[in-house]
């Protein structure tokens, strides 16, 4: 079986098994501390130009989505995010388990819009009831989205223009953002994003590590207290360095950007095939997530051979799926699934 359902299904890239294992008898200090963990935080600094900039490595793309939110809220503050978004519907309620509410927006593409949020916004002010109502306490947003669609820098600098004026902190979900930073249509940088928002984090589970995200800190207010609150939500590995170590590599001389490029180039060859045969798509996506609507017919053949997410169905005889990318996609399994694609449709038809 080849596998297109995810991006973290193989382990990590060899260069960062290779200084694991380079490092394996080092001792070093725990918890985040050690030097490795202090050249990643460098690294990453420099790559998105601020120098201040307060970066914490924990496990996974949930953990610290649940401890940066929580940390930002209070007991009586909600999250405002997409519909679709990640937090709303693929994290088992992680969030309202800390006692908040996720306030979704409407949206079909994943995307949030700025208006959205400022209609929101004056409506729980303006509502006579509104302490009685669960209060907008920070806006949450995934780049790319849970679609595969990514956010334009005029996108962007709308939504952190509308969430400054209005006191809420803009949150990016980055668990892909390699992949939206590799997108042929991007125009959005890593310092574009350190400026345009107050907290976000660099995914590596699905982009070369073994696992790990890097929660990048750039609102000063936000910066306070948030080691105990790692600490609190049982996130602080002990073994930080292991983190610190699979940061360094990826950021100390582009392979974090290399091997992202890798995948977006791998889904752009599947989506070039599906297009070629007249295929449309759910959603435009340039990222490492291809979302095709096929005939059920030809799922059922493609799955003999190869592993893909079933998304929704369409009608009675199309649905949408997901076939994603990684940075360790080989392109030869990508020629053979553009061969069969095409050996399919022309039986079908």
């Amino acid at each position: 079986m080849i596998r297109f359902e995810s991006d973290y299904t193989e382990g990590a890239h060899e260069r960062i098994m290779i200084r694991l294992m380079e490092t394996n008898e080092e001792q070093t200090t725990g918890y985040g501390m050690d030097e490795h963990c202090e050249r990643a935080r460098a690294y990453i600094r420099k790559a998105c130009h601020v120098e201040d900039a307060d970066i914490h490595f924990l496990v996974g793309g949930t953990q610290a989505n649940t401890t940066i939110i929580s940390s930002i809220l209070r007991p009586h503050q909600g999250a405002v995010a997409a519909i679709t978004g990640h937090i709303a519907i693929h994290e088992t309620g992680a969030i309202e388990a800390t006692g908040h509410k996720v306030l979704t927006l409407p949206s079909d593409d994943g995307k949030i819009q700025a208006k959205h949020v400022k209609k929101l916004y004056d409506a729980h002010w303006n509502d006579i009831t509104h302490e009685h109502l669960v209060q907008p306490g920070l806006v949450y947003i995934s780049h790319p989205t849970e679609n595969g669609t990514i956010y334009s820098k005029s996108e962007l600098e709308a939504l952190s223009k509308v969430c400054r004026e209005c006191g809420l902190p803009l949150v990016m979900d980055g668990a892909r953002l390699g992949y939206g930073l590799a997108a042929k249509d991007s125009d959005l940088s890593l310092p574009d994003i350190a400026r345009l928002c107050d907290i976000f984090y660099i995914g590596g589970t699905k982009i070369g590590a073994l696992m790990g995200e890097a929660v990048v800190i750039i609102n000063n207010a936000l910066k306070r207290d948030f080691r105990y609150i790692i600490k609190q939500n049982g996130g602080m590995l002990a073994k930080g360095r292991l983190l610190g170590i699979q940061f360094e590599t990826l950021f100390e001389d582009g392979l974090y950007y290399e091997i992202s490029q890798h995948a977006v180039d791998m889904a752009l060859m599947i989506r070039e095939v599906f297009a070629e045969e007249g295929f449309s798509f759910r959603y435009d996506s340039t990222t490492n997530q291809q979302f095709p609507i096929l005939p059920n017919e030809v799922l059922i053949k493609l799955s003999e051979k190869y592993s893909y997410s079933f998304w929704e169905k369409v009608d009675t005889e199309h649905s949408a799926v997901r076939f994603c990318t990684s940075w360790a996609t080989k392109k030869e399994n990508v020629e053979m699934l553009i061969k069969d694609i095409k050996a399919l449709h022309k039986l079908e038809s």
